[in-house]
């Protein structure tokens, strides 16, 4: 592993950290203290980690067990954090976690629902 650094943003979080080249998104979050979800323990089993990277630069390409894990998400810039290594500065998007986002849209209905009452 190089010991050249290089600079991670992860979002929504807004959280900066500085990693060394080869780190894995995985453990670059784990270290900013950061959760990214896993079973497998960064064993590429439970796909749970998915990211998404900012113009797709700044890792390194996926290995072929990734590609076949992944198919046509890597075209949209999904790459799996516990495989995904950082090369130079990069920018990772965290998606939503499903419970949340669904917890979180019924909240907004629910405000909806309680304005249109009011007015």
């Amino acid at each position: 592993m190089s010991l050249e650094r290089h600079n991670v943003l992860f979002l929504p979080h807004r959280k900066h950290i500085q990693v060394r080249s080869g780190t894995t998104l995985l453990a670059a979050a784990r270290t900013a203290g950061i959760h990214i979800p896993v079973r497998c323990e960064g064993r590429m089993g439970c796909l749970m980690c998915k990211v998404v990277i900012e113009n797709g630069e700044g890792v390194l390409p996926p290995l072929e067990n990734e590609r076949r894990k992944l198919g046509t998400s890597l075209e949209n810039g999904v790459r799996l954090g516990c495989q995904a290594k950082v090369c130079a500065d990069v920018s990772v998007t965290l998606p939503e976690d499903p419970l949340k986002r669904a917890v979180r849209l019924q909240l907004e209905r629910q405000k909806e629902s309680d304005e249109d009452f009011w007015n």
